[in-house]
């Protein structure tokens, strides 16, 4: 796939927030596939509220953690020098922070194409303000092509200002054959499992963050409905995951019967636990996507699911592989969790309409959606408007700053260094306020 200066490959870097399970796998994909130049770029090792374990030797791409820089007296990580050095033909990055919009501006300036990666998103967990929209109407008028998973993301995207040749859908992956190996569980060895933690009946599961905005709340109160006002005693909730609100919700729990929290789960790990459940519940309140539902449906549980999860109507047939239910609405999700308890959904039908939902969504299929992104923005026209000409004069006022200010580019690990174990501790260092 050629560059646009007519290069055999086309150098495309990826900034990244933090290096995500998904995203280190997917890649990974596309490294593996040899194609593209690939490089990638992470603001940070881990966000404070995330714990997942970071293993750089399993990267099989190079990459740069982007340090904190002083810039105008603000502590910021732009990857200004490294754009300089780089000059990618394309450079992708969100765009929904300060660090964010100030590196699009400046890869206006230096890439030979800029491009976005846009998901949904949701009045419930969006900050808006007028500064906010006003960038954003800006920028995406500046960039050449964005990638979405779906109708939501298009839909953003055009309404701030990108022509529908410029979208791409590119599929949203996750290890389907890591999270159909639940399915290979003895039965067993599942009840014995279940029986150790005081499980019993229909086993509801939720799997994330334990924060607001994930409608924990409203899981654990349609749960209290099932199980005080109603007495049923066929019904059990694992919850997994943490964050910063865990002591509240375990203590909002502490009277209901059979209740488990398990603490964050590795991704290894996961298959067994959705080996336990008999149903995903995802009660967010805003969600950009939740591949959370795509688990599920590759360990065959269906998914009861608010309706604020991106693109969730395409991806969770109703009454086929499980139920939607408007954000919030506790009756509602009551309802369905007693549907699912009372077994008004057949194993069979759900595995089998579970499986034609997930089985492309593989790390190679996004590899190839991901290539012929590239290629679509290469052969399109860089974009011309009057913000594509501002936001690069501004770009190249940012490069004359941090030149004054001597920034230099942060080193590149991976492997075409071969210095991968050296530069583990030094990404880590640049990772710390």
């Amino acid at each position: 796939m050629k560059g646009a200066s007519g290069d055999e490959r086309s150098r495309v870097v990826y900034w990244f927030i933090q290096p995500t399970p998904y995203a280190i796998a997917r890649f990974n994909a596309v490294a593996d596939r040899g194609n593209i130049d690939f490089e990638a770029w992470f603001s940070e090792v881990r966000q404070v509220d995330r714990s997942w374990d970071v293993d750089e030797t399993a990267w099989r791409f190079p990459a740069r953690y982007v340090p904190s820089r002083s810039l105008f007296g603000l502590h910021l990580r732009v990857p200004v020098p490294e754009l300089v050095e780089t000059r990618p033909d394309v450079f992708i990055t969100e765009y929904d922070r300060i660090n964010l919009a100030a590196g699009a501006l400046v890869a206006r300036a230096t890439a030979a194409r800029l491009a976005f990666r846009v998901l949904p998103n949701f009045d419930a967990t969006s900050h808006r303000t007028w500064w906010r929209e006003a960038s954003k109407h800006l920028l995406f008028r500046t960039v050449d092509g964005v990638k979405v998973p779906g109708p939501g993301g298009a839909g953003l995207a055009s309404r701030y200002g990108v022509p529908a040749h410029r979208i791409s859908v590119v599929t949203q992956s996750i290890d389907v054959a890591h999270y159909a190996s639940a399915l290979d569980v003895p039965e067993q060895e599942r009840r014995q499992r279940r029986e150790k933690l005081g499980l019993c009946g229909c086993v509801f599961l939720f799997v994330g963050r334990l924060v607001p905005e994930k409608g924990v709340d409203v899981l654990l109160e349609a749960y209290r409905r099932l199980t005080v006002s109603e007495n049923r005693g066929d019904v059990s909730l694992v919850i997994i995951g943490d964050g910063f609100d865990a002591e509240h919700y375990t203590a909002l729990a502490a009277d209901l019967s059979r209740v488990r929290f398990a603490g964050f789960v590795q991704p290894a790990e996961l298959p067994d636990w959705y080996a336990l459940g008999d149903c995903l519940v995802l009660p967010t309140y805003g969600d950009s996507n939740g591949l959370v539902v795509e688990e599920a449906f590759a360990a065959g549980l269906p998914v009861i699911s608010s309706d604020s999860a991106g693109d969730i109507q395409v991806r969770v047939p109703q009454g086929l592989a499980g139920y939607i239910f408007r954000a919030g609405d506790e009756t509602a999700l009551t309802n369905c969790m007693r549907r699912v308890a009372n077994k008004d959904l057949t194993l069979s039908q759900v595995r089998d309409t579970a499986n034609r939902l997930v089985a492309f969504r593989t790390d190679s299929q996004y590899a190839m959606d991901f290539e012929r992104f590239v290629a679509h923005i290469l052969q399109n026209p860089r974009r011309r408007s009057v913000a594509a000409l501002a936001t690069g004069f501004m770009g190249r006022l940012l490069i004359l700053a941090t030149r004054l200010l001597r920034w230099t580019p942060s080193p590149i690990f991976g492997p075409s260094t071969g210095d991968l174990v050296a530069s583990r501790s030094q990404g880590r260092e640049q990772d710390r306020p």
